[in-house]
């Protein structure tokens, strides 16, 4: 007499070639092996997302770095060769002044031109700067690239070489726009826009002065930029 595995107890006597059929495994068995494919499955989904996270969190912090790297923007233009005195050039920005290239006003020729429709705004502005020490140069209207084109307080312009007076007569009004051309001289025009009412006063223009030579800080390498 035998009793076989998963005959539910039940004893068969094995004759000749006939052998009784055996029945399903347990349900319980059936069950484990679920439950451990679903193990394995949820497993791999779980490495898989990690995987796809390190590759795009790698990819950001690529593009972060290379945005620290290189300074965003272009790079400002050198003045047009040839280009007349009072009309800035491509760059519309000075290069940075060393405090110890600003000049005194003394040392300082400023043309003023008037770009509104007030009149004599040029003159008076011009005895104000002198009063200050400025030497005085051309005084009249604005030429015509600039004439009622002005939307600000005012416009300063300067030459490479007079990058220090311009920040220093840019220093004398709020709001002025500096910007460069290629004039060979170290002379300024300080052109008025339609927002212009006065020069600040002598203490403001020095701490307006002293702001605008104070050099910029410098990030500190924190991993951010």
């Amino acid at each position: 007499m035998l009793t076989p595995q998963g005959l539910k107890g039940k004893q068969y006597r094995v004759t000749g070639n006939a052998y009784p059929r055996l029945g399903r495994p347990p349900k319980r068995s059936r069950k484990v092996v679920a439950a451990l494919a679903a193990l394995l499955a949820l497993a791999l989904i779980g490495l898989g997302g990690v995987q796809l996270y390190d590759i795009f969190r790698g990819k950001d912090k690529n593009a972060a770095a290379q945005a620290c790297a290189a300074p965003s923007g272009k790079a400002l233009a050198a003045p047009t060769p040839g280009a007349s005195p009072g009309a800035p050039a491509a760059s519309g920005a000075p290069a940075a002044v060393d405090p110890h290239a600003v000049p005194q006003p003394s040392a300082v020729t400023v043309n003023v031109y008037n770009a509104t429709t007030k009149a004599g705004l040029a003159g008076r502005t011009a005895d104000e700067l002198k009063k200050r020490g400025f030497v005085i140069g051309k005084v009249g209207n604005a030429p015509a690239e600039l004439d009622k084109k002005v939307p600000g307080t005012a416009q300063v312009i300067a030459g490479p070489t007079g990058a220090g007076a311009g920040t220093l007569v840019g220093s004398q009004i709020a709001g002025a726009t500096v910007t460069a051309d290629a004039r060979t001289d170290a002379s300024v025009d300080f052109v008025i826009g339609d927002s212009y009412n006065a020069l600040l006063d002598e203490t403001q223009a020095a701490a307006a002065l002293a702001l605008a030579v104070k050099p910029s800080p410098t990030p500190a390498a924190t991993g951010s930029c």
